[in-house]
């Protein structure tokens, strides 16, 4: 009896394995395609694209602008004329016909250095978008992670009470032979069904949660939800996370953290770009134009005219309603509020850091304690089971060593599980989460 209580250990782990094998799913694939299929890193993505393309001289007005121009106007009126010499002359629904076409360039050569600043920002929002992307995949990347290492975990308690319904059957088994042969009670045998049925009923649960996982992790994975798959059988923790060490890269990566200082660098450069409107701006101007006109009436009745002008405009503003000191401050005010920003995310994640690791720490200290337990319950079911086989216990004892025993491989897997979680929460604070 002891030997068959050693061997359902050893193949209910083969319990879960379909009939035809599925492909099997590592974290490391499960990243390569989420980061190719995943919806929200993907419109991330484009918006970063968006943002690299609006780096350029052009957008920040460094260019000048040309533009093709054509005017036609046409009337008709009633005309009468007095000329210097004293004729007099009218005519009714004269015709007036005028048409101008031509090249026309406009040039901001200077506006007090406020386009080297729009170019400056221009870069700065590409860095921005970049760190927002960054965000967005650490944010999905966790969740693909964490939603496959639920899975690994759902598959692992699905082995053990694979294992205790084994278990169960067989004390089924046990138990109607000892009520054939009278040696026991119609109640134990009952009891026996009642708690097979009840770890049915509880397995069947578990299934239904870890196929509803598995199609979560499908839709963050951005492909069939009915894709079928296979995940590994361990949750693999890294042991080896320092504190000080995690804290220095979420200084250095954490791209929240980055985003703060690219929007202080950003507040920096407009109020450069509102100081710019203290100076005046110079426009340069040129053009090459055709123009033809028809009149039905005066000294000229048909001209024509091509050729090239050009010139340059001024504007400085004197007065507007002291407005300029107004913004300016106003731009002074958005950088000390970006600073502020800075100051409270980087105590944010230190805390949040600080919080993760205490949790790492604990949750590594319960995958030992939680081990031994699970030890210390397997050898005890063993002992009880033969005990039970000679009826030398009652049933109700030997159903407590099962249960003890099954809660213990589930709250080991758990463990395993939630240090897994606090590693991840560590390397996504801290921008050092493998991609």
């Amino acid at each position: 009896m002891q030997k068959t209580v050693l061997c359902i250990y050893a193949i209910c782990g083969m319990l879960l394995l379909p009939a035809g094998a599925q492909e099997v799913l590592t974290p490391q694939d499960a990243l390569t395609i989420a980061l190719e299929n995943n919806y929200d890193i993907r419109l991330a993505d484009n918006a970063y694209k968006a943002d690299q393309l609006g780096v350029s001289a052009g957008m920040a007005g460094m260019l000048p602008g040309v533009d093709l121009v054509l005017n036609k106007n046409n009337s008709i009126q009633d005309l009468e004329q007095l000329r210097s010499d004293g004729t007099e002359q009218s005519s009714s629904d004269a015709k007036n016909n005028n048409l101008t076409y031509g090249v026309a360039l406009d040039w901001t050569i200077f506006d007090g250095l406020a386009m080297f600043a729009r170019y400056d920002k221009l870069k700065e929002m590409e860095k921005l978008g970049d760190a927002e992307l960054k965000t967005a995949v650490l944010n999905n990347i966790s969740e693909v992670l964490i939603t496959y290492y639920d899975i690994v975990k759902q598959q692992q308690q699905l082995t053990a009470l694979d294992s205790t319904l084994v278990i169960s059957e067989q004390r089924v088994e046990l138990a109607n032979n000892r009520f054939t042969i009278g040696k026991a009670s119609k109640l134990e045998l009952l009891n026996a069904r009642v708690d097979f049925n009840a770890d049915q009923t509880q397995k069947l649960k578990q299934k239904a949660l870890y196929n509803t996982t598995k199609i979560r992790l499908n839709e963050l994975l951005g492909r069939d939800t009915a894709t079928g798959f296979e995940v590994v059988g361990e949750i693999e923790v890294d042991k080896e996370l320092f504190l000080p060490e995690l804290e220095l890269l979420a200084r250095e990566r954490n791209p929240e953290l980055l985003a703060e200082v690219i929007g202080k660098q950003i507040a920096e450069l407009e109020l450069r770009e509102v100081k710019a409107m203290r100076y005046p701006s110079i426009v340069a101007t040129a053009g090459y134009n055709f123009s033809e006109s028809e009149s039905s009436l005066g000294f000229t009745r048909n001209s024509s005219a091509h050729g090239l002008n050009y010139g340059l405009g001024v504007r400085l503003n004197v007065f507007d309603g002291f407005n300029q000191n107004r913004n300016e401050k106003i731009a002074k005010i958005a950088i000390d509020q970006s600073k502020l920003m800075i100051e409270q995310k980087e105590r944010a994640l230190l805390a949040q850091l600080g919080t993760a690791y205490q949790t790492y720490q604990t949750n590594l200290g319960l995958i030992q304690l939680e081990y031994r337990n699970e030890t210390i319950a397997r050898e005890n079911l063993e002992i009880t089971m033969e005990k039970y086989r000679i009826g030398t216990i009652p049933t109700i004892e030997f159903r407590t060593a099962q249960l003890n025993y099954i809660n213990a491989q589930l709250r080991h897997s758990e463990a395993r599980l939630q240090a897994k979680l606090s590693e991840i929460a560590l390397k996504a604070i801290s921008g050092s989460l493998s991609l």
